[in-house]
């Protein structure tokens, strides 16, 4: 009961904040995560009132599972923008731009760091500053998507964004992978090339085939049903059985296999995409289903925020330069990439900004990181969450911000505005009649 109360209680308080910040016409995603920190366990859920507001981190781990879903959803979505017509178009500009600039992140974060190590050797050691250096490549599908979702943008840049957003996850899991064994080389003085090079490869690999064979039997299943909702239903139903095979785990000698949920659900809807002929309809009723899901996950994202690395001193220090030199690689990665692919003006000018959200594969990249022990680990992890927590508040924004100066968002026309208007008024004319 309290678990259904805290639920319900989490999506209401969602919903209503974006009615209090829509005069600041903030994205709904930028509500979501402030009522999600407002009802956590820093705040509201301090009174402890059972069901109102979550009173302990524990109870937001509860919700992991909602969390796992939605991601699954929300990379199932994204892989439906990789349609073979729109990769031709854009397939070579997006694969170069999306491994530029997360490698020109990681670089100027492990540069600033290492610098940072020589000033404050015993605040920062190499070790986590490389490790943080990986974690900077990573950047959030979710509130870039929203984003896209809520002011229906359209045009070149959001064209091009998507499949890098997507395959910067990619990307940023060789990055830390590769790192993170450096790391741990040097702690340990030991190399082990199993880690560090062959187990992403065949992480990324094994979940690109998954996800393949996943969707070619969506694919083939969706063709005895003629019904949309059954057809919707068998969609959604695929896509929580690949986030649940995606998380299974195990070990075939010296060598762990696991599976990345995002990579493995966005190839099952790449491979949907491409070859149902009707994919397109069921993607727009699923947006529709899922609307409240992913409203709920970045309510939960917020409550899982942790206030108390403000705390330290030294932590917000790093975590601004932290999250300064990131924003700069991201930028200027995705300015050179982009002009060295000749891209759109437009394009060059405001991709970077839609790429700095960072969230969920950097908070996982963290859990990892707790192998560096406990004062490297817990220093990595406080970090990225003093990032996760800035990026998290003004990225939807800046994404908007973006996409609305090159042109993708476009205001409501006032054809729009006058319709809607007079809706309102023959709904407010029926209702006196009826009296």
């Amino acid at each position: 009961m309290t678990l259904l109360l805290s639920v319900s209680f989490a999506l209401v308080c969602g919903l209503m904040m974006t009615r209090v910040i829509k005069p600041l016409k903030l994205p709904a995603v930028t509500a979501y995560l402030i009522a999600g920190v407002l009802i956590g366990p820093y705040c509201l859920g301090r009174l402890g009132i059972p069901g109102i507001g979550f009173r302990t981190g524990e109870e937001v781990e509860n919700l992991n599972v909602i969390s796992n879903v939605a991601l699954g959803f929300i990379a199932f979505a994204i892989g439906n923008e990789f349609r073979m017509s729109q990769l031709k178009q854009t397939g070579r500009q997006a694969t170069v731009i999306g491994i530029v600039q997360a490698l020109m992140a990681t670089l100027l974060v492990d540069l600033a760091l290492l610098a940072l190590h020589l000033a404050m050797p015993d605040k920062l050691s190499v070790p986590a500053a490389i490790t943080l250096g990986a974690i900077a490549a990573a950047t959030a599908p979710a509130a870039t998507l929203m984003v896209v979702r809520q002011y229906k943008a359209k045009g070149k840049l959001t064209d091009i964004l998507l499949p890098i957003v997507a395959l910067d996850d990619a990307v940023g899991l060789v990055v830390f992978a590769v790192s993170f064994g450096i790391a741990r080389a040097m702690q340990s003085g030991e190399f082990d090339a199993l880690s560090i090079v062959l187990e992403p490869l065949i992480e990324i690999v094994l979940s690109l085939v998954l996800g393949a064979a996943l969707g070619a039997v969506l694919t083939q299943l969706e063709k005895y049903f003629n019904s949309n909702s059954n057809r919707l239903s068998l969609a959604i139903g695929f896509v929580i059985l690949t986030v649940a095979l995606s998380l299974l785990s195990f070990d075939v000698g010296p060598i762990h296999v696991g599976f990345s949920s995002l990579l493995t659900c966005m190839m099952m809807g790449t491979m949907f995409c491409n070859l149902c002929l009707l994919s397109g309809d069921l993607m727009e009723k699923c947006d529709k289903w899922t609307s409240p899901l992913f409203a709920l996950f970045f309510v939960i994202s917020g409550a899982e925020l942790e206030l108390n690395v403000f705390s330290d001193m030294a932590i917000v220090g790093i975590g601004l330069i932290y999250i300064l030199f990131r924003s700069v690689g991201k930028y200027v990665g995705a300015w050179l990439s982009a002009s060295a692919t000749g891209c759109d003006p437009m394009i060059r000018k405001y991709l970077g900004i839609t790429l700095l959200p960072q969230a969920g594969v950097a908070l996982g990249m963290c859990i990892t990181s707790m192998k560096l022990g406990d004062v490297d680990g817990s220093l990595v992890r406080n970090i990225v969450l003093f990032s996760v927590l800035t990026y998290e508040l003004i990225g939807p924004l800046l994404t908007k911000m973006a996409l609305t100066a090159a042109g993708d968002i476009q205001p409501k026309s006032e054809e729009v505005v006058n319709r809607r208007a007079r809706k309102l008024e023959q709904a407010m004319a029926a209702k006196g009649q009826a009296k």
